[in-house]
């Protein structure tokens, strides 16, 4: 019969596919089984251990800085790559905050995995799984996983288990909010492009709400009062943005309310204090000059429409940004693996986990333990790239020299172990105007430059560090585009 003649045509379709496909048709042809025939028996979903014959499975989980520079550099010839993460592409975080405004398109700092590593894509044995790892069994050399289905209420989330025979840790590190209360209700992080996404709608949404009659002025201040909570780059870099938007494109698009729009960045400390002095006193000047109210407090609640500080003022706000840097995230902390100071995944010096064979640990969600006699290194973009190039060198040694497969590396020789050397920080402050300090430490001696100079250095050198042509190419056409018609405002 014709449906017959369907369905074995289907059956022979599934021989080719790959393990997870083929249980998950098992699985939806079980639903079919009538009251006389027992049902099909679902297969446990996932993918199992590697043969012998079979290329060596590295498992990454995470696809940040330090997950796909590992996976860029890793050699598709010697291993099969899997990646599990939450979001199917990296973020450019250094550009991050420009999307905000509209001096960039979202799409310009995300580059997909699958452009990172083609191998994900196209070869027989590697995948990339829009999931959440949920547990790691570093004895059975399993990661356990379940779906990604956010926005979709629809559907459930498949849970499948994932075996490797070298399992990377680069799933990153989280926001950081000190316990304090209201921060996670109301306030809006800037690490994701949907963070980026929610700031701009809420920006253009307040900006056009606040000229709707009737908003008494006191509404109207609040409402266009933008308050960026937190003093490192991050924050200042987004208060700069921030500035630049309001005097170059809001003074000329909402003029009815242009008088009623500011920014204050509040610290607890000093803005940039890992900077050069010098450059400091410039950054806190040209943040002034630009409107930029600088408050020195320490935030103690958040509120639906104002924030608290510790001396009890309040700072009325329409749209909170918190940026105070970043801490282990529940899953890092749920990991029963050694821990260096701060909550991170301990790691030696070669990036193994010490107690756990063929675990590595690269990114803001690895430190450094205490006994290897060095300092857990800070959470920034260039100790994840460095750490994912040396450990995609280290494996490929290793699987050159018969040590892919799980536990065949112990008596290999690892080389030379990992090592930092802080290449200097750079920070836009709006307006034409950065800093750049090459310093290796703030005690030590180095070139240190702000102005327009340093932000011609600044927007090169991140030009130079996107990732593919493709993103180079959207990142210049969006920056002309801004400089010749303004920001856009649409709000999408």
């Amino acid at each position: 019969m014709f449906w017959c003649r369907n369905f074995i045509k289907i059956s022979t379709a599934t021989k080719a596919k790959s393990p997870i496909t083929t249980n998950l048709i098992l699985t939806s042809l079980s639903h079919f089984s009538t009251a006389n025939q027992p049902p099909v028996a679902a297969q446990p979903l996932g993918l199992g251990p590697t043969k012998a014959d079979e290329k060596p499975r590295v498992v990454v989980l995470g696809s940040g800085w330090a997950g796909s520079r590992l996976m860029k550099g890793l050699d598709p010839k010697l291993y099969d790559i899997v990646c599990v993460s939450p979001r199917n592409h990296m973020v450019f975080t250094p550009l991050l905050a420009s999307t905000c405004v509209g001096t960039l398109e979202f799409r310009s700092v995300a580059e997909p995995i699958s452009r990172i590593q083609p191998s994900i894509s196209s070869a027989p044995g590697s995948y990339f799984f829009l999931a959440n790892c949920t547990a790691v069994n570093t004895e059975s050399h399993e990661v356990h996983c379940e779906t990604v289905t956010e926005g979709d209420q629809t559907s459930e989330a498949w849970k499948f288990k994932i075996s490797y025979d070298k399992l990377v840790i680069a799933s990153g590190a989280q926001a950081s909010t000190f316990g304090i209360h209201g921060v996670k209700e109301h306030a809006v992080f800037l690490r994701e492009v949907h963070h980026a996404q929610a700031i701009r709608r809420k920006l253009l949404l307040n900006l056009m709400l606040s000229d709707v009659p009737g908003i008494s002025e006191e509404e109207k201040r609040r409402l266009l009062h933008c308050v960026v909570v937190g003093g490192g780059p991050t924050g200042v870099e987004f208060s700069g943005e921030l500035s630049d938007f309001i005097m170059s494109d809001v003074h000329q698009r909402y003029t009815h309310v242009k008088d009623y729009i500011h920014v204050t960045l509040i610290e607890a400390n000093d803005i940039l204090s890992s900077f050069d002095d010098r450059l400091r006193h410039y950054a806190i000047k040209q943040l002034t000059k630009s409107g930029v109210r600088l408050v020195r407090g320490t935030v103690k609640d958040v509120r639906p429409e104002n924030v608290i500080l510790s001396d009890g003022s309040e700072v009325p706000y329409g749209l909170l940004v918190w940026s105070t840097g970043v801490g282990p995230s529940p899953f890092v902390n749920s990991l029963r693996l050694p821990k260096s100071p701060g909550g991170r995944i301990g790691i030696d010096e070669w990036l193994r986990v010490p107690t756990a064979q063929d675990v590595f640990s690269i990114g803001d969600c690895s430190g450094f333990l205490e006994s290897t006699g060095k300092p857990v290194l800070p959470a920034l973009a260039q100790v994840a790239e460095r750490q994912g190039k040396y450990l995609a060198d280290l494996l490929n040694k290793i699987g050159k020299e018969g040590g892919g497969h799980a536990n065949r590396a112990k008596a290999l020789d690892f080389g030379d172990p990992f090592e930092y050397k802080h290449l200097g920080s750079m920070a836009t402050v709006g307006r034409f105007k950065a800093l750049v300090d090459l310093r290796q430490s703030k005690e030590a001696k180095g070139v240190s430059l702000a102005g327009f100079f340093s932000w011609f250095i600044w927007r090169s050198a991140y030009l130079t560090r996107v990732v593919s042509w493709r993103n180079r190419f959207y990142v210049v056409i969006n920056w002309l585009t801004t400089s010749v018609f303004g920001r856009d405002i649409s709000r999408l």
